[in-house]
C-alpha cells in the first residue's frame, strides 16, 4: 500500500504541473461542456419563444375563390399575402425557401363548399426544414379550426346539434412533473456529464503510459523493487482521481450555468440542487474506476503520446454510445440494464433529474455491477504491465 500511495502521489503531482493536462481535465472539459449546452438550450428556447410570438405569414395562391377562409383567417392574425402562379409557384416558392409553408386554393373550392361537398385546399410544405414545424402546426391547426366552424353551422341549419360530431369529449391530463418536462431539453445533460469525466483523466492515462514509454523512464519505473501491480493502480487511481475532480467541477458549472435558462417561460423547471448534484456524483464515481482502467489499457499498447491520443479519442465514444440510444429510444429504467457501465449511470441521472425516488436495488446493481467491471479491466490493466512485451 505504501508503494501504492507513493505511485499515486508522484503521478498526480506531476500532472498538476502540465498545464495541458489541468486545461483538458479540470477546465475545457468539466466547464465547456456546461457553457456551451447552456448556451444551446438558451438559442433553442428564445428561438422558440420569438416563433410563437410572430404572426404567421402564410402566402395564399387563389385567396379570391375563399374570401371567408382568407378572412377568418386574417381575424386569427395571420398575415396573408398573395402568391400569383398557382400550384407550380407554390411549390417552386416552398422548395427553394422562399416561403415556408404556402396554402393553395383551386377555383372549385367554392362550387364544393356550396354543394356540401368537401372543399380541398392544399398546403405545401417541406418537412426536411424543421424550421418550418411550428408555422405548419399552426396553419393545420387553424384551416381544422375554420373547417369544424362550416361542419357546426351546417348542423344548426338543419336543426342539428354540433354537439352530435362530437360523441366522446377527452380531456387530456398531464402528469408530468416541471422537472421531467424539463428532459425534453436537458435528456442529452449526461452525455455531458459523462464525457467530461472520461476527460478528466485522458491526459493522465496517456503520460502514466505512452508518456512514460516515449520519455524512456518507463523501464527504470519497472526494474524498481516495487509489486507492478501497486505501479499500475496507483497509475490508475490518479487518472480517477482526475477523472473525479473533472467530474465535480462539471456538475458545480451545469448547476451554475443551468440557472441562467429561463425554463419556467414554458412550464418546465431545473431539478438539479445541492443535493440531486451530490447524488449524481455518487452515482457517477463507480464509472471513474471503469473510465480510467480502460484508459490504462488502451494506452498501454500505444509506443507513443500521440498515437495514445488517436486512440484514446475513439474509446470516448464507447462509452457515450448506451447513452445516445438510450436518449434516442426513450429506453426506460430497467433492472436487467442496470448491469451496463454509463448506461445504467445514465438512467440513474435522469431519474434523479426528473425527482423520482431511486430504486435500491436499481442503485445496488448499478454501483455493484460497475465496480466489479472497472476491477476486472484494473486486474488485466497489472496482467498487461506484469509481461516483458510492456517494454517492447
Amino acid at each position: 500500500m505504501r508503494a501504492l500511495w507513493t505511485v499515486l502521489f508522484k503521478e498526480l503531482i506531476e500532472n498538476a504541473r502540465d498545464r495541458r493536462t489541468l486545461l483538458s481535465a479540470l477546465v475545457i472539459g468539466p466547464l465547456g461542456g456546461p457553457l456551451l449546452f447552456g448556451v444551446m438550450i438558451n438559442l433553442t428556447l428564445e428561438r422558440g419563444r420569438e416563433r410563437a410570438e410572430q404572426a404567421l405569414e402564410l402566402p395564399v395562391a387563389g385567396r379570391s375563390a375563399a374570401p371567408n377562409l382568407v378572412a377568418f383567417l386574417e381575424r386569427e392574425g395571420v398575415k396573408i399575402s398573395e402568391l400569383p402562379g398557382g400550384a407550380a409557384a407554390a411549390a417552386d416558392a416552398v422548395r427553394q425557401r422562399k416561403a415556408r409553408i404556402v396554402l393553395v386554393i383551386p377555383d372549385e373550392y367554392g362550387a364544393q363548399l356550396r354543394a356540401g361537398e368537401p372543399a380541398g385546399v392544399k398546403l405545401y410544405t417541406d418537412t426536411s426544414d424543421t424550421s418550418a414545424s411550428g408555422d405548419r402546426s399552426r396553419a393545420e391547426a387553424l384551416l381544422r379550426g375554420y373547417g369544424g366552424q362550416i361542419a357546426a353551422w351546417r348542423l344548426q341549419a338543419r336543426g342539428l346539434s354540433p354537439l352530435l360530431m362530437q360523441p366522446v369529449a377527452v380531456d387530456e391530463v398531464d402528469v408530468s412533473t416541471p422537472a421531467a418536462r424539463a428532459l425534453a431539453l436537458l435528456g442529452m445533460l449526461s452525455y455531458f456529464i459523462v464525457f467530461a469525466t472520461l476527460m478528466g483523466g485522458l491526459y493522465v492515462a496517456i503520460d502514466t503510459t505512452a508518456g512514460e514509454r516515449e520519455r524512456g523512464s518507463l523501464e527504470p519505473l519497472l526494474t524498481l523493487p516495487v509489486p507492478r501491480r501497486a505501479l499500475v493502480y496507483g497509475k490508475v487511481l490518479a487518472s480517477g482521481v482526475y477523472m473525479a475532480l473533472s467530474l465535480l467541477l462539471n456538475l458545480a458549472a451545469f448547476a451554475v450555468s443551468l440557472r441562467f435558462v429561463r425554463l419556467d417561460t414554458v412550464g418546465m423547471a431545473l431539478n438539479l440542487g445541492p443535493a440531486v448534484a451530490l447524488g449524481i456524483f455518487a452515482v457517477m464515481l463507480p464509472f471513474v474506476l471503469v473510465g480510467s482502467s480502460l484508459m490504462t489499457i488502451v494506452a498501454s499498447f500505444t509506443r507513443s503520446y500521440r498515437e495514445a491520443q488517436s486512440w484514446l479519442a475513439a474509446v470516448l465514444l464507447v462509452p457515450t454510445l448506451p447513452i445516445i440510444f438510450a436518449s434516442l429510444y426513450q429506453v426506460p429504467s430497467r433492472t436487467d440494464l442496470m448491469w451496463v457501465p454509463s448506461l445504467s449511470q445514465h438512467l440513474l441521472i435522469q431519474s434523479l433529474l426528473r425527482g423520482e425516488e431511486l430504486s435500491p436495488l436499481h442503485v445496488a446493481l448499478s454501483v455493484g455491477a460497475t465496480l466489479a467491471i472497472g476491477a476486472l479491466l484494473a486486474r488485466i490493466a497489472v496482467r498487461l504491465y506484469e509481461r516483458e512485451k510492456i517494454l517492447g
